[in-house]
């Protein structure tokens, strides 16, 4: 079952001393998840970042230029890999230099931004230091610009993600060089470690890193109808691994926040109680405002052979109380999958991890109703099970779906749902 493998990823992310996550809609800087958010971690090549924000200062004081010329020196083109592999003596120019850290993570370019900009590495990781400070990153020191091991290079979860909102909000003229997936330098073509930005959907920016001490970590950004969240994972045990934690956790946290955009749903989802500000003075930012608690009014077709006193009954005799997983306020919202086939159903042949929702009650019964009514509308070779989706919050939330479907027939199902003027939604029943 979907709930029992989200909360066993979540006990392997307990049972990893390396691993550290925030998640934060930047709209009201509500903190949707949270997990050792502020203990000491080692930032790997999310150091970078830093790097590239100082470098888009002095951009903006005219202290730099994108075409400027930076000399290599013996100490840059010494640096291990990852690296563009710079000779002592030559130049790159500032925005290929950008290009390099954000898609190659290189660390010889690293140090010879960090040399234009503070003389030196050390002198330079001492300004890195003193700005995180300004932003508000209390807990970062750094001793490098790369991100290379150093005992004393630590960080938070927490102060990676102010980090990553700076850079987001005070260089928007600066912050697709985050996005980038690949660039040519000197007839090499260079490829990014950052596949989230390439298959999440809505991703468009932030940085990949890893060291032995850190694993593997990720700052990421997605939009989804508008609404912006920026996420942290550090310690993965995989860069895949890691990836599809960070997945789920957008995925989820989209999901929990829509919730407050939809006045019809019987919801209370300002559970966390947590709220970031971003101007370096780290005050919490007002709250939104709750939707007025009211039932979701959904149109039923009562030609359809599906009443609800047997459905109510079906539900009395099936279904039973779910406990809430303990320690992620996360996935107490959002993952309480209790899947509900319908009398006598198999599942489709060429079943998948998608599925449709067309509704969502305040009785489990009215989200079966609906389901089984939508089930009844679709083609027959679409294949599907009616499932219901179970919200546990301060108050309990039904959804009405049909599953077990690929992403393909999940769609076709929507749109010939829509077509009978039924409200659809397209989504992923394995997050």
């Amino acid at each position: 079952m979907l709930g029992l493998l989200v909360i066993g990823s979540i006990t392997k992310a307990q049972a990893n001393p390396r691993y550290a996550g925030i998640v934060v809609d930047l709209e009201h800087g509500e903190v949707l998840y949270s997990e050792n958010a502020d203990e000491a971690r080692y930032p790997a090549s999310l150091t970078k970042m830093m790097t590239m924000y100082l470098t888009f200062e002095a951009l903006e004081r005219g202290d730099l230029r994108l075409d400027q010329a930076l000399p290599v020196s013996a100490q840059a083109a010494a640096m291990p890999a990852s690296k563009l592999w710079l000779s002592a003596g030559s130049t790159i120019s500032v925005d290929t230099a950008m290009r390099a850290l954000a898609v190659r993570s290189a660390n010889d370019v690293a140090v010879v931004v960090a040399e234009a900009l503070g003389g030196s590495e050390q002198r330079f990781a001492h300004i890195m230091t003193e700005k995180a400070r300004e932003l508000g990153m209390s807990r970062t020191t750094f001793r490098n610009a790369s991100g290379l091991p150093d005992d004393q290079q630590v960080t938070t979860a927490r102060d990676m993600l102010t980090l990553s909102v700076r850079v987001i909000q005070d260089f928007p003229q600066y912050y697709h060089y985050f996005g980038l997936q690949e660039f040519t330098h000197r007839g090499t073509r260079h490829t990014s470690h950052n596949r989230l930005v390439r298959d999440y959907p809505g991703a468009d920016g932030l940085k990949t890193g890893f060291i032995r001490a850190s694993g593997f970590n990720v700052a990421t950004t997605a939009v989804h109808n508008g609404r912006r969240m920026v996420a942290v994972v550090m310690g993965g045990f995989t860069a895949a691994s890691r990836d599809t934690h960070m997945a789920s956790l957008l995925d989820r946290s989209f999901e929990r926040a829509a919730l407050r955009d939809h006045q019809t749903w019987i919801a209370n989802t300002s559970f966390s109680q947590e709220y970031m500000g971003f101007g370096g003075s780290q005050q919490p930012i007002s709250p939104p405002p709750e939707p007025p608690s009211r039932p979701m009014m959904a149109h039923i077709d009562t030609s359809a052979p599906v009443t609800a006193a047997a459905v109510e009954a079906q539900w009395s005799q099936t279904m039973a109380p779910t406990p809430s997983p303990q320690g992620d306020p996360l996935l107490a919202l959002i993952e309480q999958e209790r899947g509900f086939a319908s009398a006598g159903a198999a599942p489709a042949s060429g079943g998948g991890n998608w599925g449709i929702q067309v509704g969502a009650f305040s009785q489990a019964y009215q989200a079966e109703q609906l389901a089984q009514q939508a089930a009844q509308r679709l083609p027959s070779d679409v294949g599907g099970q009616v499932a219901i989706d179970t919200l546990e919050g301060r108050s309990t939330v039904f959804r009405a779906r049909v599953v077990a479907l690929d992403e393909a027939r999940a769609r076709q199902a929507c749109q010939s749902l829509q077509a009978q003027g039924m409200d659809c939604m397209v989504v992923n029943a394995s997050l």
